[in-house]
C-alpha cells in the first residue's frame, strides 16, 4: 500500500507564470513545506497556452531560488505535444532540469489513436524529457502499450495525475485509462510518477486519489519515482 505520506516530491506545478494559476513560487514552496515535501518542481506550460509565459522565461531560471521554506527547488516546463510530433519549446529546453510533454487540446488536435502516440512517443526522445503529463483522456485517445514500451525505450516515466482524478467529468474515460496503463507499467516495468498538477498552492503534494487508484490496481511501489528524493534524482540525472 502507497500512503500519501511515502511520495516526497511534487513535480508537476504551475505559478502564476503560467496565466491560469493563482500562487507565486514563494507561495508554491510554502505550500510543500506545510504539506512535508522535500522538493518541488515548478514546471511552467510552454508556448501553445493561452496567457503562459514567453520562452526567455525559461532563459533566467538561474537567478529563482533553490531553496524555500526547507524545500529544495527544480525547474522545468510542461511542453506541449505538437500535431507533427515535435515540441512547442526549443530554444530554451537545455536550461530546464527537467522537461515534462503532454497532450493539451488548446494547442493540439485529436489525430487519431495511432498518430496520438507516435507524436508522444517522438516527444519522448528529446534528452531533457522524462515525464509524460495526465496521459489519461480519451478526448485524445492513445494505444497504452505503445505508450508504456515508448516510455520503455525512451527512459520515461508516465504520470498518474491527481488533477485529472479530481475532475473526471472533463477527462473522458480517465480511471479505466489509468487502469490500462498501470497494468502495463508492471508488466514492462515501466515507472511512474504521481503529481499534482497544482495550479494553486492548496493542491501542491495531494495526492489521495492517486494513492486510491495505485492502491486498488495493485501497483508495485518501487515503480513509483517519487517516494524519495533521491530515487527521483537518479532517475533524471542530477
Amino acid at each position: 500500500m502507497i500512503e500519501v505520506s511515502e511520495l516526497r516530491l511534487d513535480i508537476h506545478t504551475h505559478t502564476i507564470a503560467s496565466g491560469h494559476a493563482y500562487g507565486t513560487i514563494r507561495e508554491m514552496a510554502q505550500g510543500a513545506a506545510e504539506r512535508g515535501l522535500e522538493l518541488l518542481g515548478i514546471s511552467e506550460h510552454a508556448p501553445g497556452i493561452p496567457g503562459t509565459c514567453e520562452p526567455v522565461y525559461f532563459s533566467n531560471l538561474r537567478v529563482a531560488p533553490r531553496e524555500l521554506y526547507g524545500v529544495e527547488i527544480l525547474y522545468g516546463c510542461e511542453i506541449n505535444v505538437l500535431n507533427d510530433g515535435t515540441l512547442s519549446l526549443d530554444k530554451y529546453i537545455e536550461k530546464l532540469d527537467y522537461a515534462i510533454v503532454g497532450i493539451h487540446g488548446l494547442c493540439y488536435q485529436d489525430a487519431g489513436m495511432d498518430k496520438n502516440t507516435d507524436n508522444v512517443v517522438s516527444c519522448m526522445r528529446h534528452p531533457k524529457v522524462f515525464f509524460v503529463s495526465h496521459p489519461d483522456d480519451d478526448h485524445t485517445p492513445l494505444d497504452y502499450e505503445q505508450l508504456v514500451i515508448g516510455a520503455k525505450e525512451n527512459h520515461v516515466a508516465l504520470e498518474v495525475n491527481n488533477s485529472s482524478l479530481l475532475k473526471q467529468e472533463k477527462r473522458l474515460n480517465c480511471v479505466e485509462n489509468y487502469g490500462k496503463m498501470l497494468r502495463l507499467c508492471m508488466e514492462y516495468s515501466v515507472p511512474v510518477i504521481v503529481s499534482s498538477d497544482a495550479h494553486d498552492p492548496f493542491y501542491v503534494g495531494r495526492f489521495a486519489e492517486s494513492c486510491d487508484l495505485l492502491n486498488r490496481a495493485g501497483f508495485d511501489q518501487e515503480l513509483i519515482v517519487n517516494t524519495s528524493v533521491e530515487k527521483f534524482k537518479r532517475f533524471i540525472g542530477l
